[in-house]
């Protein structure tokens, strides 16, 4: 978890153009046609009838077989939705979230003063105990509502400590269990107190790894915090390699302290070969370095497939992104913490975090506001190692129609999400789940 972010700043401006005005999309004109062999008929035909795929001044009709966006004409007896001349874009990706953590959905709770990662610490340990709502309850609702906002996928990080036991994990996954229809989950077994700091949750860790509830291992500020880097490191990285799972640390230590954490994340990829399985939350040491230092930095990263993921916290905080992939470096958004006691703020809508990248940013051009689209849509994505949603053919059929003009004016203006579709099945209409 990140401490709540200072006021916006508009300054800076977000490089880079976005990939997704150039994407093909799979489409038919007219009505579904018609087979003359229907023997081998897929099993779930849908046609998606008049939308504007990312835009696109005129409708067409949008295929799904199976689950795919296909090319084909569509199979007889296909289903037809109507969409109205909706632009569709596609489904969004939280690739950083607490939904353990969150009272969406309950009563007002005042938050207290705090300044360290310790006090909130000690918050979290203090709501989570006068909580009524078990935690299967609030992550549900929390990420059920993502759902309706045009999330297709999320990275949950639940909190695994001795105050907890498998609690939290536990709870994320009974909601992961309801949602599987609609939502796809990786979770992360985050030691929020710490790994060292607070005895018991390296066993803790160890279980959760060996039981499969959990799909990755997580970390917090091996140096500032734990104040035992090596330790905390090999262990996190040594159960990575032992159970075949994937590794998700908190970094938000600056300066030097956050770039030699960094170095022994970097080299313990290397030397346990996990590469495309390491991923950095945060990275706040990033943002202030020389173009030549992130250069190098990002060239180790893209070279080991270490992905990133960013929150967009302010100007100063915010991962340069475009940079970033310049050296193949994935590159995801996220909520983080959605109303908990670390902060009052947040909404779980992927599309709400594109427009404050843009807005903390100072973007003005249409590619630029498409990249923050981007970074949602498919950032996300490639952190999860999850195919990209790009309505060409053969991909996932998830996204989301709306009533707008454009892909930057949907950015600027967080329309409505009308309908919602998962692997070809539409899961929400009109902010409720179907």
């Amino acid at each position: 978890m990140t401490p709540p972010p200072s006021p916006l700043s508009r300054r800076g401006v977000l490089a880079g153009a976005a990939s997704l005005a150039g994407t093909g999309v799979a489409m038919s004109a007219g009505a579904p046609q018609t087979r003359a062999d229907s023997r081998n008929q897929p099993r779930n035909a849908v046609v998606f009838r008049d939308v504007r795929p990312l835009g696109a001044p005129n409708p067409v009709d949008l295929t799904v077989v199976d689950g795919r966006i296909t090319h084909d004409r569509a199979p007889r007896g296909a289903k037809v939705i109507e969409g109205g001349g909706r632009i569709a874009l596609p489904a969004l990706v939280d690739a950083h979230i607490h939904p353990d953590k969150t009272t969406w959905g309950g009563s007002w709770v005042s938050r207290k003063p705090a300044n360290t990662i310790a006090d909130f610490v000690t918050q979290d340990a203090e709501l989570f105990r006068s909580q009524t709502r078990p935690v299967a309850e609030r992550a549900y609702g929390l990420m059920a509502h993502a759902v309706t906002r045009g999330t297709r996928a999320m990275r949950a990080h639940a909190d695994i400590a001795p105050a907890y036991g498998l609690t939290s994990v536990e709870g994320v996954a009974q909601a992961r269990e309801r949602l599987k229809h609609a939502l796809d989950v990786q979770i992360v077994a985050f030691p929020q107190h710490g790994v060292v700091r607070a005895p018991g949750t390296a066993a803790l860790l160890k279980e959760a790894a060996r039981n499969g509830i959990v799909d990755v291992i997580g970390g917090i500020d091996p140096i500032s915090f734990d104040q035992a880097m090596d330790e905390q490191l090999d262990l996190v990285f040594g159960l990575a390699d032992g159970y075949g799972v994937g590794v998700d640390i908190h970094l938000h230590d600056r300066g030097e302290t956050g770039l030699t954490v960094l170095r022994g994340i970097i080299a313990r990829t290397r030397a346990l070969s996990l590469q495309g399985k390491v991923t950095v939350s945060h990275v706040f040491c990033l943002p202030g370095l020389s173009d030549t230092e992130l250069a190098k930095t990002a060239e180790d990263l893209g070279n080991l497939d270490i992905s990133l993921t960013t929150v967009a916290p302010s100007e100063s905080l915010v991962l340069p992104i475009a940079k970033l992939r310049e050296h193949g470096v994935r590159v995801g958004l996220g909520s983080d913490g959605v109303r908990d006691s670390w902060s009052p703020f947040g909404d779980a809508d992927m599309l709400h975090r594109a427009h404050l990248l843009g807005w903390i940013t100072d973007v003005r051009l249409d590619k630029e506001l498409a990249a923050c689209y981007e970074a949602v849509a498919h950032g996300g994505a490639d952190v999860m190692r999850l195919p990209r949603a790009d309505l060409s053919s053969g991909s996932p059929a998830d996204f989301v129609l709306m009533r707008a003009e454009c892909l930057p004016q949907v950015v600027v203006d967080m329309p409505a999400r009308d309908m919602v579709v998962h692997g070809g099945r539409v899961v929400a209409r009109d902010g409720e789940l179907v």
